[in-house]
C-alpha cells in the first residue's frame, strides 16, 4: 500500500520528504519550535538536569500519567477534590518529600489553624471577646466581627454582666471568652467553636481576608499567643520542606505584652518576639532546618491615608529597632474596588524619603493585579507596581493579559507570587486549567507558589505540598523540571538580607555563580534536589521499568 502511494505521489507531482526544499522546510519548523520552547521558564534548567535528575523527571512524570484518572480529573474543582485519598497517591508522598526553598506569599493570620488558635485562646488566662454592637440575630453574626483582647480584671467581672449575645451588650466591653463561648444561642461552647471557625473560613467568601485577618489578628497582639503561634507555625513549615519564609502581616491592634493592660506605643515589642521564638525554635534539632523568617510590614488601603501614614511610621520605627524582622512593605485592598495603588503615590513617595533619611532599605512587594478583569482599578494597579519598583508581585492573575506589562515584569526581574488554590477557592478562578499559572510560564515570566492560606483551611494544613500536587497533576506542561524551578525562583527572590536596589538586581542575575548568601543557598539547594531525586529513582524505579517497557 505505501508503494502504491508513493507511486501516485510521484505521478502527481507531490515532493517527496527528502526533497531538499521539504527537508529546508522542515528545518526552519524545528527552529521555529525551539525559539519558543526558548520562552519557557523551564527551558534552560531543562537542558542542564543532571543523569540522575532528568531519570526522576521521567518517573514522576509516568507516575504523573498513571494516577491522573485515579484521583484526579481535569477540571474538577479543588473544593471538591478528596485529599484524603491524594495524601495516599506515588505523586503525593514525591512532592511531600520534595525539597521546596523559601514561601514568599503567606499572610501570617492565615498561616494558623484555627481550631489550634482556639484552643490556645482558650486556655490562656485573661482572653476577652468584644463586639461593636451586640449579636443577636443570623446577620447579626455573619456580619459584625468578633474580636479578642486581654485584660487582667476578666475574672473580676460579674456573671450577670450582659453578653455579646444579649440586647443588653455594651458596645465594645469585655467579656470573658468562656462566659461568651458558653452563653452561645446555638449550643453553648461547642456551636460557638463551629460558629468561629465558619466566620473565619467562609467557602468561597471574597472578603476572606477581611472577615479572618481580624479576628486572628487580635489574637496575636497578645504576647503569650504570639510566641505559641510562631513556633506551631514555623514547626508547620519545616515539616513540609520550606527552608524560608517571608510573612505578610498587618499590624492593626495594639500590642500588649503578657499580663499587662497597657499596649504597647509601637510594635518594636512585637518584631523583638518574633526574632527571639525565631532563634529559639531555630536553637532545636527541629528547627536547624530553617535558615530564617522575615516580616513584610502590610497596611490595608482601605484605611484613611492618615491611618496609613501612622503604619508606615511604625514600620519605620520598627525597621530602625529591629532591622532583621522587616524585609518590605506592602499594601493591600480588602476587596478589588479599593483605592487603587495610583491614589496612594504621594504617601508611597513620602515612605521612601523618610527611608532613605533613615538609611533604612524597605523594598517594596506589592499585591497588583488581584483579578482577572481588565480595565478596572486592581488590573492598572500593576503598571503601578512596576512604575514603583516593587520586586515582586503578588498575585498578579490580570497580568496574562498585558503583553508590555509581562516583558517589563521580565526585564525588570519582578517576580509573580502565585497561588492557585486559594484564587480558585476565592472563585478568581475556576480552576487550574483556567489559572494564568501556565500563560506566565510559557511566557518566561518567573513565578514562584504561594500557599497563602496555610492554617485556615477546613482539614489539616498542608502548606506547599498541596499547591505542588495540583501544578503538576493539573498542568500537562508541567514537569518535576517545572516545579524546581519555581522553587529555584523563590530562593532567587528571597529577602535574606537588606539590598539596595543595584546590589539586589546583581544578585539575581548572577544567582547560583554568585558569592553571597543567595547563591549560598541556591547551591544548598541543588544539593538537596539531587538527593531527592536519587531517592525518587530507587524508591519508584518500578515506574522506569514500566515506562522501558
Amino acid at each position: 500500500m505505501e508503494s502504491n502511494n508513493t507511486e501516485w505521489e510521484a505521478e502527481e507531482g507531490i515532493p517527496h520528504v527528502d526533497d531538499p526544499f521539504i527537508q529546508q522546510y522542515l528545518r526552519g519548523r524545528n527552529s521555529l519550535i525551539l525559539e519558543e520552547q526558548k520562552q519557557r521558564h523551564d527551558f534552560n534548567l531543562s537542558k542542564a538536569l543532571a543523569p540522575m535528575a532528568a531519570k526522576a523527571c521521567k518517573i514522576v512524570s509516568k507516575i504523573r500519567d498513571r494516577e491522573l484518572h485515579q484521583v484526579y480529573t481535569p477540571g474538577t474543582e479543588v473544593t471538591s477534590l478528596d485529599w484524603n485519598k491524594i495524601e495516599n497517591t506515588d505523586l503525593w508522598k514525591i512532592v511531600k518529600r520534595m525539597p521546596k526553598g523559601s514561601l514568599l506569599q503567606a499572610p501570617l493570620h492565615a498561616a494558623i489553624n484555627i481550631d489550634f488558635l482556639a484552643e490556645l485562646a482558650f486556655s490562656t488566662p485573661g482572653i476577652c471577646v468584644y463586639a461593636t454592637r451586640p449579636l443577636m440575630s443570623r446577620d447579626d453574626l455573619d456580619e459584625a466581627p468578633l474580636l479578642f483582647q486581654y485584660s487582667s480584671a476578666s475574672a473580676k467581672y460579674t456573671e450577670d454582666r450582659p453578653t455579646i449575645w444579649s440586647a443588653t451588650y455594651e458596645p465594645s466591653s469585655l467579656i470573658p471568652l468562656e462566659k461568651a463561648a458558653s452563653s452561645f444561642p446555638s449550643g453553648g461552647e461547642a456551636g460557638f467553636r463551629v460558629w468561629l471557625q465558619d466566620w473565619c473560613i467562609p467557602a468561597g467568601c471574597s472578603d476572606y481576608h477581611s472577615r479572618a485577618m481580624p479576628l486572628v489578628n487580635s489574637l496575636l497582639s497578645y504576647e503569650p499567643i504570639l510566641r505559641a503561634c510562631l513556633h506551631h507555625i514555623f514547626s508547620q513549615l519545616v515539616g513540609d520542606g520550606i527552608r524560608y519564609v517571608e510573612f505578610r502581616t498587618t499590624f492593626n491592634f495594639p500590642y500588649r505584652k503578657e499580663g499587662k493592660d497597657t499596649p504597647e506605643d509601637d510594635y518594636s515589642e512585637w518584631c523583638h518576639v518574633f526574632q527571639d521564638e525565631l532563634a529559639r525554635f531555630q536553637k532545636t534539632d527541629e528547627g536547624k532546618m530553617l535558615y530564617g523568617a522575615r516580616i513584610i510590614w502590610t497596611s490595608l488601603r482601605s484605611l484613611p491615608k492618615r491611618d496609613i501614614v501612622e503604619s508606615m511610621k511604625n514600620c519605620i520605627l520598627a525597621k530602625y529597632d529591629y532591622p532583621d524582622a522587616i524585609c518590605g512593605f506592602d499594601i493591600v485592598g480588602d476587596k478589588s474596588d479599593e483605592k487603587p495603588l495610583t491614589d496612594l503615590v504621594p504617601i508611597l513617595f513620602w515612605f521612601r524619603k523618610e527611608c532613605a533619611a533613615e538609611g533604612l532599605e524597605i523594598p517594596f512587594f506589592f499585591h497588583a493585579g488581584e483579578s482577572l478583569k481588565t480595565g478596572g482599578q486592581a488590573d492598572q494597579g500593576l503598571f503601578d507596581a512596576i512604575l514603583l519598583g516593587t520586586r515582586r508581585i503578588c498575585q498578579g492573575l490580570s497580568l496574562c493579559q498585558h503583553p508590555l506589562a509581562i516583558e517589563l515584569v521580565k526585564e525588570k526581574k519582578i517576580l509573580i507570587e502565585c497561588s492557585p488554590i486559594l484564587d480558585e477557592t476565592l472563585g478568581l478562578t475556576d480552576s487550574i486549567q483556567t489559572h494564568p499559572l501556565p500563560v506566565l510560564l510559557s511566557r518566561g515570566v518567573p513565578v514562584c507558589l504561594g500557599a497563602d492560606a496555610l492554617g485556615l483551611l477546613r482539614d489539616r494544613p498542608t502548606g506547599l505540598t498541596r499547591q505542588f500536587w495540583q501544578a503538576i497533576q493539573g498542568l500537562d506542561s508541567m514537569g518535576l523540571t517545572g516545579l524546581a524551578m519555581m522553587v529555584e525562583n523563590s530562593i532567587r527572590w528571597s529577602c535574606y538580607q537588606d539590598q539596595a536596589p543595584a546590589e539586589w538586581l546583581s544578585d539575581l542575575r548572577e544567582g547560583i555563580l554568585g558569592e553571597g548568601t543567595r547563591a549560598s543557598r541556591l547551591q544548598e539547594w541543588y544539593a538537596d534536589f539531587e538527593g531527592f531525586c536519587q531517592w525518587v529513582t530507587v524508591e519508584f524505579a518500578e515506574a522506569e521499568v514500566d515506562e522501558q517497557d
